[in-house]
């Protein structure tokens, strides 16, 4: 019984190890080169991620999202089938790139999270700008108010020290002097 386990063990150990010498794929003649390589599959990784709205934007442009990595890189999908294919089987070279590629899309995404910071740093001061000038534009009509609002206050001042001024000289006295025996008697 455990003879038979091992024979069969042992037979498809044998078979698999046959059959990946067999189907090792050859080097393309035209093998993208792996830095190529890193650079078709980070814009094929970008292109799959992009969602419906920036399709429609990219067809509304008249590109074929289907063939734009292609044509941007000037390969065709078999070259780029076997060079996939080559790196694939060879694992250590294939594990080379996607490390290039982890690297690159990090630093992609990076950059993009600096930016959108940055862009709402200058829309945080832009709108701090914006509430600042209205407070400025507020306190100018406020302060044009009071300006207003005091030389209507002189007006009237002046108006009435003038009004003064006329009773003054026709009565003599604006009030008649109260006295204290005045005041008793009543």
């Amino acid at each position: 019984m455990i003879l038979k386990r091992f024979i069969l063990g042992f037979g498809i150990l044998l078979l698999a190890t046959a059959c990946y010498e067999f189907k090792k794929p050859e080097k393309p003649e035209n093998l993208i080169s792996k830095d190529k390589m890193v650079d078709v599959l980070i814009d094929i990784k970008l292109l799959t991620s992009a969602n419906n709205k920036y399709r429609k934007i990219l067809k509304d442009s008249g590109i074929n999202h289907n063939t734009y990595v292609f044509d941007k890189h000037h390969i065709d999908s078999l070259q780029f089938a076997l060079s996939n294919e080559y790196y694939a089987f060879h694992i250590k070279e294939y594990q080379e790139i996607y490390e290039k590629i982890k690297d690159s899309l990090e630093r992609l995404k990076k950059i993009y999270k600096d930016l959108e910071l940055k862009e709402e740093k200058e829309k945080i001061v832009k709108d701090s700008l914006e509430a600042l000038m209205k407070v400025k534009a507020l306190d100018s009509i406020k302060n044009i108010k009071i300006k207003d609002s005091l030389k209507l206050i002189m007006k009237k001042d002046t108006l009435t020290e003038i009004l003064l001024k006329k009773k003054i000289k026709e009565e003599g006295q604006l009030i008649s002097p109260v006295s204290s025996t005045d005041s008793q008697s009543q």
